[in-house]
């Protein structure tokens, strides 16, 4: 891993244009347009596909309600056990090739390394998010950008316990989650273009939104630095 705090002094504290930190995920995925496709494509095949099958299978097996709601349980329990390591190797792999490392497709599983604390994130967060929707759409939609930065904290130091990537992440974001909402915002015409290709054309866009996220991420790291 990369020192979170010496990448972090070199880049400011999200004061980047967000149309720099897009031409710079250009520049990053020179030469590797190729494997980012493949490995977003392996992420969405492995975290999406098995679950519907899974739902698949339960709901021909019985046709009763009982049945149709096991098979949804199933197919959640799925979803949500293996999101959070997937997610964080995802997080890794673009977070070095933002860096222009060398990265490798087999990145995806090294958040199985971190299997307890990659699903005790995602569960908290997601927790915390419905709670928040719970009292009203407006502070849930605000926990989401607060937490955004979670993953990409933990694919930096691995040490840092699920709470605390939480925390650094709501200190990492404060005064920036309209910039990222710009940032997404500029991707509203890439994934509408994407979507006239029968969704093929999101096998490019989703790598390119990722790689913006990352440089995203390093543009504004420096506001919390490691815990000591």
């Amino acid at each position: 891993m990369e020192s979170y705090t010496q990448e972090g002094n070199q880049l400011g504290q999200g004061t980047t244009l967000n149309r720099e930190l897009m031409t710079r995920a250009c520049a990053s995925l020179q030469g590797k347009w190729g494997l980012s496709v493949g490995v977003f494509l392996l992420y969405f095949v492995i975290t999406i596909l098995p679950g519907a099958i899974i739902s698949v299978i339960l709901k021909g097996n019985g046709n009763s309600q009982d049945a149709a709601t096991f098979a949804q349980l199933i197919s959640g329990a799925y979803q949500w056990i293996v999101t959070g390591p997937f997610f964080l190797g995802l997080c890794l792999f673009f977070l070095k090739l933002a860096r222009r490392s060398d990265v490798q497709v087999g990145m995806l599983f090294e958040g199985f390394n971190f299997f307890g604390k990659s699903l005790a994130t995602y569960l908290l967060m997601m927790l915390f998010i419905i709670l928040w929707a719970l009292l009203l759409i407006v502070p849930g939609i605000i926990a989401a950008y607060s937490y955004a930065m979670t993953f990409f904290i933990l694919a930096d130091d691995p040490s840092i316990k699920p709470l605390e990537a939480i925390r650094l992440s709501k200190k990492m974001m404060k005064g920036n989650k309209w910039k990222l909402a710009c940032l997404q915002g500029r991707f509203i015409g890439w994934y509408l273009l994407a979507i006239l290709t029968c969704g093929i054309g999101l096998l490019w866009v989703a790598p390119y939104f990722q790689t913006s996220y990352a440089n995203f991420y390093e543009d504004v790291k420096d506001r919390a630095p490691l815990p000591s």
